[in-house]
């Protein structure tokens, strides 16, 4: 088997509403994207917070990332069947719906005071968020020109990245401080209630919205040259980009995540900051701050820089501050890992439009295949739990640096689109 690049694509949408509508859809759009950044993020507030209610290690506690993220690998192939059937909208609201189910499930789960049943709630709603990401990641990518995917899908993930800075104020406030006062462990379990009732009722909110709004149905058809593919082709998994970058999205949504779930602990070391959990939640909000930050201006400036050479440099950055943090102490140490955020910034959008790029009929299946390996997000810090445990916080932060060598080379050189042929 050989690889031959792509030499030539034409990718047309047809739509029920006109491209005048794009606007409006893509506006619409980032509500979602704020709500998951939003969910996704309260679970770095979780961590510690049930750390503490159940006495638990360090390896124990990112069960609760391996539940949510599990829930990534085991949904997203059927989540993108569903979605090929019921079409980009439909799946948007069922999304919504199953995630506000995985909210409301919080409120047994305290009353139980059972950490299983936690687990248990965090897999329903992360469940919802995959097929929200299935859904909605790929019709970001296709309101408008596929060369501009990239800028557009950054775009929409700032407002993702606008709901991870947000959350730890909301989480510290109402889920830490409330557990900081409260004078059982049952009272601490049952502060995160009406929290997780409150974002219940959000979501719902949502899927009553978008069941009822009117916008552009997109269908995609393939029109890439025959002669560069085989005649039973029927499989984006032929795509080598692809596949790579599935790989990229699992490292680096696993750096990502491993690096959230021990700031806290991190910026509560002594010789770091040495802050209480209360008070290092609310910097994860620099930290996720800085992906936001760096979406929006990435947005711009991939307009002019190709989206593989912004991927790179950003990973390299990562790389060296991440190095920074863990031979040094202080306010150095602190500052460093902190910054990460701002390179962590354009990585998932990239990295997902340059992998479907070129998938044509296949991007339905391309979709699911990456939101799959989003289950990098369970995998790595669980692995960087078990380090922590061994060897402590800091030195295990060793784990991500590997996770962006991979990125950095997927922007330099795996990005590029080629098809296996016979």
């Amino acid at each position: 088997m050989a690889s031959s690049s792509i030499q030539t694509q034409n990718i047309e949408y047809s739509t029920k509403g006109g491209s005048e509508n794009y606007t409006f859809a893509l506006t619409s759009l980032t509500s979602l994207f704020f709500m998951w950044g939003f969910i996704t993020c309260l679970n770095d507030i979780l961590i510690p917070h049930l750390k503490g209610v159940f006495d638990l290690s360090y390896s124990q506690a990112m069960l609760v990332q391996f539940c949510f993220f599990g829930a990534y690998f085991i949904v997203s192939l059927p989540a993108g069947l569903l979605v090929k059937k019921l079409g980009y909208q439909k799946g948007i609201v069922l999304g919504l719906v199953i995630a506000a189910i995985g909210c409301l499930c919080f409120y047994p789960a305290a009353n139980m005071h059972s950490y299983p049943v936690f687990l248990m709630a965090l897999f329903i709603l992360a469940s919802g968020i995959t097929v929200l990401q299935v859904s909605a990641n790929p019709y970001v990518s296709m309101l408008g020109d596929a060369k501009t995917a990239s800028s557009r899908l950054t775009m929409t993930q700032a407002f993702n990245a606008l709901g991870t800075t947000v959350a730890p104020f909301f989480g510290a406030f109402l889920i830490l401080n409330h557990a900081s006062e409260s004078m059982s462990a049952q009272a601490s379990a049952e502060a995160v209630q009406m929290p997780y009732v409150f974002l219940a009722a959000m979501l719902l909110g949502l899927a009553a919205i978008f069941a009822w709004l009117k916008l552009p149905n997109l269908s995609v058809t393939d029109d890439i040259d025959n002669k560069y593919l085989s005649k039973d082709t029927g499989s984006a998994w032929q795509y080598s980009h692809l596949v790579l970058g599935a790989v990229g999205i699992f490292v680096y949504v696993g750096a990502e995540v491993a690096i959230g779930s021990f700031l806290v602990s991190f910026l509560a070391d002594p010789t770091i900051a040495g802050l209480e959990e209360s008070e290092a939640a609310k910097y994860i909000a620099y930290y996720w701050g800085g992906a936001m930050v760096g979406r929006f201006v990435g947005a711009v400036v991939m307009q002019k820089v190709a989206a593989g050479k912004a991927l790179f440099f950003n990973a390299t950055l990562a790389v060296i501050l991440i190095l920074v943090a863990v031979l040094s102490s202080g306010t150095l140490a602190m500052v460093a890992i902190l910054l990460v955020g701002l390179c962590n910034s354009i990585m998932f959008p990239t990295i997902f439009s340059l992998a479907i790029n070129g998938l044509g009929k296949h991007t339905s299946q391309g979709s699911g295949i990456l939101c799959l390996a989003i289950v990098g997000g369970a995998i790595i810090p669980l692995f960087q739990g078990l380090l922590a445990d061994s060897i402590g916080v800091q030195p295990a932060f060793v784990l991500p640096i590997f996770c962006y060598f991979f990125i950095a080379y997927y922007g330099l050189s795996g990005s590029k689109v080629k098809v296996k042929a016979n």
